[in-house]
């Protein structure tokens, strides 16, 4: 198998509410996607893991995957070691991603950095050879992805790389409410968090808007990247 785009995040909700945009317009450009989520969000205040697994049964829908895998680590408790390392390898190794999409590289949730620096150690690892890894029995052969970026979430981070998702805004608001779950209800008895309330979804479009603005479009999405970025036309940058 070989898709355009592998996206990982540490829990379901986090891709859709950090590069949906990115991932709808993609799609809608004939990509294949595909999405590896860490854990099942069991952690979360609101909600339960088999709520947030249907959830993310209706979001893979709406953005057409071609596969969604769900690695079962612990929320809140994994960590980076030769298990969770080869998990993530395995994963790597059958898709072949051209583009591979990772948690934002700090954070206000811990798991969000430690995901962050689990995949891009994976990413580089997954290219050496003498790393032997099998998935449903059969042997792996060595890849790594050519390009590597990390989405920005709830902290502000300075972008390298903003792209243009002006025309899959709403859309991307849909998306998110997929998780209707973890987002403002006004009959709801669990705890408030900080992405409950009735203004998250405002500064989603708020921070899509300042990504945005700086290139001349109206909504955007950021990312960082761990290297130099090359252009071939100094003459079509926005």
């Amino acid at each position: 198998m070989q898709v355009d785009i592998l996206a990982f995040g540490a829990h379901p909700d986090d891709i859709e509410i950090s590069c949906g945009g990115t991932l709808l317009r993609y799609r809608s450009e004939g990509k294949n996607i595909a999405i590896v989520d860490l854990t099942q969000g069991e952690l979360g205040t609101r909600g339960s893991a088999q709520i947030r697994m249907q959830e993310s049964k209706e979001a893979s829908q709406k953005l057409g995957l071609t596969e969604r895998v769900n690695l079962g680590m612990p929320d809140g408790f994994f960590e980076e070691s030769e298990a969770s390392l080869c998990s993530i390898i395995q994963e790597i190794r059958h898709f072949k991603p051209q583009l591979i999409l990772a948690n934002s590289v700090r954070d206000r949730h811990p798991d969000h950095a430690r995901a962050a620096a689990l995949v891009a150690r994976a990413a580089f690892l997954s290219g050496l050879p003498k790393i032997a890894t099998e998935r449903e029995g059969k042997p792996q052969e060595a890849y790594r992805a050519p390009q590597l970026m990390h989405y920005i979430q709830d902290m502000y981070l300075e972008p390298d790389i903003v792209f243009d998702v002006t025309a899959f805004a709403e859309e991307k608001i849909e998306l998110i409410k997929c998780y209707a779950s973890q987002f403002y209800d006004p009959t709801s008895v669990e705890p408030e968090t900080p992405i409950s309330n009735a203004h998250f979804l405002e500064f989603i479009k708020g921070r899509m808007l300042e990504f945005g603005r700086p290139i001349g479009v109206t909504y955007a999405e950021g990312f960082t990247m761990n290297r130099l970025v090359g252009v071939n036309d100094l003459f079509n940058l926005r």
